[in-house]
């Protein structure tokens, strides 16, 4: 049995849920896990996750922690929007109306990102709402340009041709199908290291398995032309960079020109054998170095929280509200 899930199965119960509005009117749901009035911490999940893909650092850091989780537009909970709602720029939009919605004028916060998320967080490096919250920054196994270039999961040398298979791979609109065997298999081999325990597999491709295919496929269109180089060079607070060595869609090499690019980089934690999927992968590493930035970049009485705790055992029942 996984520890990722309480015995009942059952995700861990947020204290609130929210719809917020982004600014062109999209739906993004939010929750909200532990007490009022602890350092805050703010996740946003990568291409074809959602808030589960969260689950293990909710269950540790909202002990001693508030955090705040939610799905990008078209994954999870937060619905799909019109072919031209899907863009950096909606990331970026997206993550300035949660940072609004859950945090106080002025509050601070650690911000993580994985993959999609990272690439949230850099896309909205010059945003107002960004610089008014973050503390510090913690990207995730992530990349910032020439994806479908450097990705290695289409199984074959370097060039144009495995650019444009693994564009192909992006942008497939075709659904997934149940979780098998098989389909378990081709999802370790893209995004996880050869060593993954089976119930991180499973949890990964039942995460990934949820997600809508057109906006799958809508993101996917996004990734495939990304360039968030700028972004980078742009991301004025401290940042620390995580990747696992054998990360087949954004190879170790990404993460490293990243690390090497930041104003005010913190440096790269190399997680050898583990692949794309690390917060489940190596959950232990990623929440020690979330801890890590909030111990030394959010002094105690530095947050203020607006949320209603529920405690961390999974118990009660969350408040629903919608945040213009």
């Amino acid at each position: 049995m996984s520890w990722l899930l309480r015995r009942d199965g059952a995700p861990p119960v947020p204290a609130r849920e929210l719809t917020v509005r982004s600014a062109d009117g999209a739906r993004i749901h939010v929750e909200v896990h532990g007490r009022d009035g602890a350092p805050a911490v703010v996740l946003a999940h990568g291409w074809t996750c959602s808030t589960r893909f969260w689950d293990a650092q909710i269950r540790d850091l909202a002990v001693d922690h508030r955090v705040v989780v939610y799905d990008q537009r078209g994954h999870g909970g937060s619905p799909a929007v019109a072919p031209g709602g899907y863009s950096t720029d909606a990331l970026a939009d997206d993550l300035e109306a949660v940072l609004a919605a859950t945090l106080e004028p002025g509050e601070k916060a650690v911000l993580g990102g994985h993959s999609m998320g990272g690439m949230t967080i850099m896309a909205a490096a010059r945003r107002a709402g960004l610089r008014e919250h973050a503390a510090a920054v913690l990207l995730c196994s992530t990349g910032s340009s020439r994806l479908p270039a450097e990705s290695v999961v289409v199984p074959t040398r370097a060039g144009s041709v495995r650019t444009r298979m693994t564009r192909a791979v992006l942008v497939a609109s075709a659904p997934l199908g149940p979780v098998t065997p098989i389909t378990r298999r081709v999802l370790k081999y893209a995004t996880m290291g050869a060593g993954s325990a089976p119930e991180r597999v499973e949890t990964c491709a039942r995460i990934v398995h949820a997600c809508p295919r057109k906006a799958r496929a809508a993101w996917g269109r996004v990734l495939a032309d990304l360039d968030l180089d700028a972004g980078v060079r742009e991301l004025r607070v401290p940042t620390a960079v995580v990747a696992g060595t054998a990360d087949r869609l954004t190879p170790i090499g990404h993460a490293r020109s990243i690390a090497a690019a930041l104003p005010e980089g913190l440096g790269l934690t190399e997680l050898t054998g583990q692949g794309h999927m690390t917060p489940v992968e190596a959950p232990e590493a990623v929440t020690a170095k979330i801890r890590e930035l909030v111990t030394a970049y959010l002094p105690v009485g530095a947050s203020a929280g607006t949320g209603t705790g529920t405690g961390t055992d999974g118990t009660g029942t969350a408040e629903k509200e919608e945040v213009a």
